[in-house]
């Protein structure tokens, strides 16, 4: 995701307990493949679903415990009226946030269970209307909200392959992970959509999007088509703002690695984010046609394709490896394209947003608080600060054994999960350098340097102290006053007095490689 609007952060904080912590992850089952059959309509905002589920299990179980939310008193959730193998009927229990299928299945077995449901979504998927007053369909998952639509294991570590048939009526476009399979005209003005994807995703980044779309094949990077998925009367610009996908994509695979998936949508839609990271479907704010912010934006999302999609996050505590990532990534594209000044402005501004966050909540990057559910881990400290740290390693290990680990990283967990440990390995195999006291301390622990200046007792000397609680272990550069040398010293201590001859004063950090908060005197 990407706040760069400024209705995001209002947003999260008004969802806070959205995607509670009561999950019914059942580790003892490994979801391999969705096939979801929706069937929605104009009528009413109640849609007809039948998932099948296919499960390995890891070890013998009396039962399976998938994730979904259930009716409620206010007329929404979900309903599940069948659940079967085969032709026998499985029994289940439903509960508000899960149901509990009785499989007793045996370890390493495969089964696929057919669930029947029906229900007006509460949260997951956005039933409405667009800016222009036409009705819309779109998921919108993050980070545990598809289960208010889809029986699954909602959790990032479990990650499978997905095919979606939709049942819709005959003027709506539909979109959604992988590649279109089938489009077929049905009686009843109706129309039968098929998607398939192939590559195993989490479930956050499901997606399915329909609506009435004008639709542009924008280009193609080596044999990705790019798409452009708008609302008609967005037609002009949004074309010619999507089609920013084409460079940006070809720029991320030359640095990063393949693209995982065959095809990328950008899709204007119904998100409560400023844009949503589904794999190979992208969906962004209907506001985003014409924003001046639309080339991050697209760049922000399209990172987000190698990480967070293709290498996800174990959990969410460790989101910064999805958001700090994307957010440096963009600042990288940016440097690419405009320059090393762009780079740095952002930088400084992002700098603010992390010192600012860090004086109403003193939390470290890795937060397992959980406090106020998933949703308030989207801040400061996992995209500005997240990003910040990418760019200090990246200078603390020079470019070369950064981008290696970086790409090495993406190579060793594409399909896969990961951690902060395993990219801090990856990092370490790169650089040749022990990275702990570096991810301890920017990772592991709340806040930053708080750093002071100020003239020393002796005759050409400044005094830099470390004005925070815990000390932190850094490389400062520095200029002295009548000189254009960049000079380095290693802080680790309270106190640290540096001999600058002929100098009034020191310029602390001025080419912004060093996340401090500055306290001058």
């Amino acid at each position: 995701m990407m706040n760069i609007y400024s209705k995001l952060l209002p947003a999260i904080f008004l969802l806070l307990g959205t995607g509670g912590l009561t999950m019914a992850q059942d580790v003892r089952a490994d979801v391999q493949h969705y096939n979801i059959f929706l069937t929605l309509n104009d009528q009413t905002d109640k849609i007809s679903a039948v998932t099948a589920i296919t499960v390995r299990f890891t070890q013998d179980v009396p039962e399976l415990s998938l994730d979904l939310v259930g009716r409620s008193s206010r007329d929404t959730g979900m309903a599940i009226s069948a659940v079967t193998e085969g032709k026998v009927k499985v029994p289940f229990k439903q509960h508000s946030e899960s149901v509990r299928l009785t499989v007793r299945a045996k370890k390493g077995e495969i089964h696929t269970y057919r669930i029947a449901y029906s229900g007006i979504p509460a949260n997951g998927m956005i039933i409405s209307t667009n800016k222009f007053g036409k009705r819309t369909f779109f998921t919108d998952n993050w980070p545990n909200r598809a289960h208010y639509w889809l029986p699954s294991i909602d959790h990032p570590s479990d990650k499978a392959t997905v095919e979606f048939t939709v049942v819709a009526p005959a003027h709506y476009t539909v979109i959604a992970n992988g590649l279109k399979k089938e489009e077929t005209t049905l009686p009843g003005q109706l129309k039968r959509t098929r998607y398939a994807e192939t590559v195993v995703l989490p479930t956050k980044v499901f997606a399915v999007g329909v609506a009435d779309f004008a639709v542009d094949h924008s280009g193609d990077v080596t044999d990705i088509p790019v798409y452009s998925y708008v609302f008609p009367e967005n037609k002009v610009q949004g074309f010619q703002d999507y089609a920013k996908a084409v460079e940006i994509l070809q720029f991320f695979i030359d640095k990063i690695g393949p693209y995982a998936y065959k095809k990328l949508a950008n899709v204007q839609s119904k998100t409560m984010f400023g844009g949503m990271e589904n794999a190979s479907t992208i969906f962004y704010e209907e506001g985003s046609v014409g924003s001046k912010f639309i080339e991050e934006l697209i760049a922000h999302e399209v990172a987000h394709q190698w990480f967070g999609d293709a290498v996800t996050e174990s959990s969410w505590e460790h989101v910064w490896l999805s958001e700090g990532f994307a957010t440096y990534m963009t600042l990288v594209y940016m440097e690419h394209k405009y320059g090393t000044d762009t780079l740095k402005e952002e930088l400084r501004t992002d700098r603010k947003k992390i010192v600012s966050f860090a004086a109403r909540r003193h939390t470290p990057v890795i937060d397992t608080s959980r406090q106020g559910g998933y949703m308030q881990l989207l801040n400061a400290n996992s995209y500005q600060k997240g990003s910040w740290i990418l760019h200090m390693l990246r200078r603390q290990v020079g470019d070369t054994a950064f981008w290696k680990g970086i790409r090495a990283y993406f190579a060793a967990y594409n399909g896969r999960n990961a951690n902060t440990q395993d990219f801090k390995r990856e990092m370490e195999k790169a650089s040749g350098q022990d990275l702990g006291t570096f991810f301890q301390q920017w990772l592991y622990t709340p806040g930053m340097p708080i750093v002071s200046v100020r003239k020393g007792t002796e005759p050409h000397t400044m005094i830099i102290e470390q004005k925070q609680d815990s000390l932190f272990t850094f490389p400062l550069e520095f200029k002295a006053t009548g000189s254009s040398a960049l000079q380095h010293i290693t802080i680790k201590d309270r106190i640290t007095v540096v001999r600058v001859p002929g100098a009034e004063e020191i310029q602390i950090d001025p080419e912004i490689n060093l996340l401090i908060k500055d306290d001058w005197k």
